[in-house]
């Protein structure tokens, strides 16, 4: 292997690198993702590309390695999202379900403490979520919304570089690896 695959692919089996948390921190980060993402726009317009909601998804997906509880972790934070937005309720929810279970599912096989896979990770979902929620308006709501490719490839970049520092404040979370 080489170098960059070491770093990716180490040695050590995977499942000895799930991520603990306190109870406390499943609810207050992303309660103030949430919280920022409904009320933060309402007064500077220019941050409301930061999805902090998707990304406290995707940073709890890939620390607990588990698909089963990256979806209930996207699926909690979604729904709280669903319930204080003008969304339809269950739109995000479902969007972040499937962000939470693949992200998961990824960090089975890649050690995520790496900060450019970190980076590729968040962009890649950014775009999952934007597309998939464009598919649910499009499909289930029947709304004739647009797909900006060119705008949410910058958001999505945007994020990523927000989701960098991001990770490492909520690393300082974690209480053990097992």
């Amino acid at each position: 292997m080489t170098g960059i695959d070491d770093r990716l692919l180490p040695d050590l089996p995977v499942k000895s690198k799930v991520s603990r948390f306190r109870p406390v921190a499943y609810i207050v980060p992303p309660l103030i993702a949430i919280l920022f993402q409904v009320y933060v726009p309402r007064f500077v317009d220019f941050l409301s590309y930061l999805e902090l909601p998707l990304l406290v998804t995707v940073y709890f997906a890939l620390m607990r390695r588990q698909p089963v509880a990256g979806a209930v972790i996207g699926s909690a934070i979604g729904l709280v999202q669903d319930s204080l937005s003008q969304h339809p309720l269950g739109l995000f929810g479902i969007v972040k379900t499937l962000v939470g279970y693949f992200a998961a599912s990824i960090s089975q096989r890649f050690d995520v403490e790496n900060v450019a896979l970190r980076f590729i990770l968040s962009f890649f979902f950014f775009l999952f979520n934007q597309f998939f929620a464009w598919v649910l308006e499009r499909g289930l709501l029947g709304q004739a919304v647009e797909l900006q490719v060119p705008q949410t490839i910058i958001f999505g970049f945007l994020n990523a570089v927000v989701a960098v520092p991001l990770f490492m404040v909520l690393d300082r979370l974690k209480t053990e690896e097992m």
